[in-house]
């Protein structure tokens, strides 16, 4: 009874999901279900990971049926810290999206697709099988989809078509190397194929599959040269959709890529050298992106990209320091960005735009927003001692010792330029003169906002940036957690023994 909580953050989302299409109309009821279904959620992810820390590594076999022949969940603690993760920034996001999202489009089932796109990133989390990763993925390609044209203006239709045409092109990929991978191996169970592969007869095709998975992830991972559709589709829907996007969407692919390279496809010298290559190049794409861009929304977008290449070549290195270092700064990256896509929304609502050439003031106006603003701002660059800072020496401690002094140089020229690129938004938005503004008659001032309202758009932030402060304060407490899982995913034996007993 005990395994089987591993999944209920993903029940309680599939519950909640289901209910709030029981009051499409009533759009009070769904904010308070939505935000309590966030918060119970959240604690339960709590719940797993002590329940994984404390235990070691959870298994629950769907139907009772027997590894490899059934659907198996594995919780351990990768899957697990994400899963807590999707938890927090789940609630801070239904709070948020209570008072940003307009009533026009909560009434089209906003919220019952958002918790359905949640349960889609817990169940790719937790899933112990390669088919039900692309079922899950399928899932959240079709919630995301949703969310991103709800609205159905302009702009976010072109991006919402950019978006599901690299996505799908990525599934049909995945899906190819699926098939060839159970061609090869009869099986689809992770823990199984981590001991089938090693003995196929013919490993030039196990390469060419592997090859098949790097590009399919890569894309939903957003690296270099396939991320166009990122900057052109996250800056479109509203801010509340584009921080889950942010936080969780693109690090779907990350864990994708950690989970198939640590266990299934092993010591592959050509994909670790294509890994760190990619990382480098995206790196550079993403940060050179990141500072040319005149909305924050566009900014904040081309940072995703720069800063996945940090993760992607630290799995590329291929060492337990490096891996930590990787896993460290997918903790943190997931607060702060979604955090930092909370604070263009509110930015937007202080100036209703979000546009660099057109802000201004911000600190001089409202001091005590801009100081909280900074925190995700600042931590994104890794100013010590923020959560930024403490992955980054693990990544350029693990380049250096390596002797890979590309990726070193490359994780350092990112920084720079993730630099450059904060410390401009910083001085446009909130140092610089503030400009006259032409506003929508029905545009509402921040100010004149209601004081339960107000709070809905600060609290989110507030608890956003309460957990960063953490990350990077109690470095020591997430330093130890990403060494255990960086242990845990190169130990294939430990992983097979939990869902074969």
């Amino acid at each position: 009874m005990n395994e089987q909580i591993i999944i209920l953050p993903l029940l309680l989302h599939l519950v909640f999901s289901i209910s709030l299409m029981f009051f499409w109309t009533n759009i009070k009821a769904q904010k308070v279900l939505s935000i309590t279904g966030s918060f119970l959620a959240m604690c339960a992810s709590i719940w797993v990971f002590i329940y994984v820390w404390d235990n070691g590594i959870q298994t629950f076999q769907a139907g009772n049926w027997e590894a490899p022949f059934g659907i198996t969940f594995v919780g351990d603690t990768l899957a697990s810290i994400l899963v807590l993760l999707t938890g927090i920034t789940g609630f801070a996001v239904s709070i948020f999206a209570a008072v940003s999202v307009i009533k026009a489009r909560l009434r089209f089932g906003f919220y019952s697709v958002f918790h359905f796109l949640l349960m889609g990133l817990n169940g790719a989390f937790l899933t112990g099988d390669m088919f039900n990763l692309y079922v899950w993925f399928e899932i959240i390609i079709i919630s995301s989809f949703v969310l991103i044209s709800l609205g159905g203006e302009k702009n976010q239709l072109e991006g919402a078509v950019k978006y599901f045409t690299l996505n799908f092109l990525a599934s049909m990929i995945f899906l190819t190397g699926l098939g060839v991978l159970y061609g090869l191996t009869g099986t689809l169970n992770m823990a199984d194929l981590s001991q089938k592969i090693p003995l196929v007869n013919n490993q030039a095709l196990v390469d060419v599959t592997a090859f098949l998975f790097l590009v399919g992830f890569g894309i939903k991972s957003a690296v270099f040269p396939l991320y166009f559709w990122l900057p052109a589709s996250y800056h479109t829907p509203p801010s509340a959709v584009s921080a889950i996007f942010s936080g969780l969407l693109t690090k779907v692919g990350v864990y994708a890529l950690i989970r198939v390279f640590t266990l299934i496809f092993v010591n592959d010298s050509f994909i670790e050298i294509m890994l760190q290559s990619l990382a480098i190049l995206t790196i550079f794409s993403g940060g050179i992106g990141a500072i040319i861009q005149k909305n924050i929304r566009k900014v904040f977008s081309y940072l995703i990209i720069c800063h996945i290449g940090f993760m992607i070549g630290g799995l590329g290195l291929f060492t337990e320091v490096a891996m930590a270092g990787a896993i460290f700064y997918l903790i943190h990256d997931i607060v702060v960005k979604t955090n930092l896509f909370l604070v263009s929304g509110l930015i937007y609502r202080l100036k209703s735009t979000t546009s660099l050439d057109r802000l201004g003031g911000i600190y001089k106006s409202y001091p005590k927003l801009s100081l909280l603003m900074a925190i995700p701002l600042f931590s994104l660059v890794g100013i010590p001692p923020l959560s930024g800072f403490w992955p980054k020496l693990s990544l350029l401690l693990a380049g250096f010792n390596e002797g890979n002094y590309w990726y070193f140089g490359a994780v350092i020229f990112g920084s720079l330029l993730t630099l450059i690129a904060i410390a401009h938004v910083w001085a446009k938005a909130f140092w610089e003169d503030g400009k006259e503004i032409k506003k929508s008659k029905k545009f509402i001032e921040f100010n004149q906002l209601r004081k339960y309202q107000k709070m809905q758009y600060v609290a989110p932030i507030v608890f956003l940036a309460i957990v960063s402060l953490y990350i990077g304060f109690g470095a020591e407490h997430i330093q130890q957690v990403s060494l255990r899982i960086a242990n845990e995913v190169f130990d294939k034996q430990a992983y097979f023994d939990a869902v074969f007993k």
